[in-house]
């Protein structure tokens, strides 16, 4: 936990679509060293094995995020949220229904669509089809791994395009503070997501930063110190 001004002071961070926390813990370790009280839920579906992710409805996802809100709420007066890839996506459609919990977000190569792949395309696949590639481990440093699964759970990616559809239809319902970083080079998604955000959202206070020498999973990879330093900076300025 932290201690003096900082404690009262929550980050929640998401990790991405068949991650785990791992992705997320040198940011919150590296924001619970200066003081923060820090959350990184494991996402339902997540952390065990893939057949898992199938078996899963989207909105427990957002039930996870809403119920580790209201945790940080008992002792924190601000909240920030944190979301990489899908947890971008879950971020956004937690602050489209909790604006008024949520002092502002930082989304590092967050996604609100697959493209060609919409909720109809994904559940014809999974009919024919449980798993298929990875897109987990996107890392451009050596010999780092996000602890992702090896399989591409495709009725879990079919709740995942619900879920996207339904956030990215109410984007101009988010209007807080927004840091996105972006990856020129993301071999998991194409920069549409980024735009398509940017554009939607309704937030005045917005910034966009380019990472040019990280993969999709940015938060470990070379780039992680730009997102530390200025992902703290954006919660000092704005607590």
């Amino acid at each position: 936990m932290g201690n003096g001004a900082t404690k009262e002071v929550g980050i929640l961070l998401v990790h991405g679509f068949t991650g785990s926390p791992s992705s997320m813990r040198p940011w919150a370790e590296f924001m619970h060293q200066q003081g923060y009280t820090v959350r990184v839920p494991l996402l339902p579906g997540h952390g065990t094995k893939p057949e898992d992710l199938n078996q899963v409805k989207w909105q427990e996802w957002p039930r996870k995020v809403e119920s580790e809100l209201r945790e940080l709420q008992k002792t924190c007066t601000k909240i920030f949220v944190f979301g990489l890839s899908m947890g971008g996506g879950l971020t956004l459609y937690t602050t489209q229904h909790h604006r008024e919990k949520i002092d502002g977000i930082v989304l590092v190569n967050p996604m609100i669509h697959i493209p060609l792949v919409t909720p109809t395309v994904a559940k014809i696949f999974s009919k024919f089809k449980k798993m298929r590639s990875a897109v987990g481990n996107d890392i451009k440093r050596k010999n780092v791994t996000e602890y992702a699964y090896d399989a591409n759970p495709i009725v879990g990616i079919y709740e995942l395009t619900k879920m996207l559809k339904i956030t990215r239809e109410n984007l101009s319902k988010v209007s807080i503070p927004t840091l996105l970083f972006h990856s020129t080079d993301d071999h998991v998604l194409p920069v549409s997501n980024t735009e398509i955000i940017l554009k939607g959202i309704s937030s005045k206070d917005k910034e966009r930063v380019e990472l040019t020498n990280s993969y999709h999973v940015a938060t470990l990879d070379h780039d992680m110190e730009i997102i530390f330093e200025k992902s703290l900076t954006f919660v000092q300025a704005r607590s």
